[in-house]
């Protein structure tokens, strides 16, 4: 095996490749063990979401915010509730401040067609 190619002369070094192999799968199945998925959880909810329901999602969501997960939260908008964007605002405006001790917004909240969009992520 070649450890310095840019040497003059290039140094190289015998060795047993089965026992290299072992030994880079070793150290990588070690990097895997310490590692955490994040993981995307999404609540949904709709304009007309009353309060208490809402503290019930904000609770699941707490505890993915625990785990090391993100969550995104997306109000769907049906038929005609599309004019009532501003409540839609209104609710993921309560979710950051609900969760602002824990989490913080990971951009702005946004539209996609029917759905408004808001992912949140834990404070490191």
């Amino acid at each position: 095996m070649e450890v310095a190619p840019n040497a003059n002369p290039p140094v190289c070094r015998i060795m047993d490749f089965g026992k290299y192999k072992y030994e880079k799968s070793k150290k990588e199945k070690e990097g895997r063990k310490r590692q955490h998925v994040i993981t995307v959880k999404e609540i949904r909810m709709r304009p007309k979401t009353e309060d208490h329901d809402l503290e019930t999602k904000l609770r699941q969501a707490r505890k993915f915010l625990e785990q090391k997960n993100k969550v995104k939260f997306t109000v769907i908008f049906r038929g005609r509730e599309l004019i009532y964007q501003d409540m839609g605002r209104q609710i993921l405006e309560k979710v950051v401040d609900h969760l602002s001790d824990i989490a913080q917004p990971e951009g702005n909240i946004k539209m996609e067609g029917r759905r408004m969009i808001l992912v949140m992520g834990s404070k490191n």
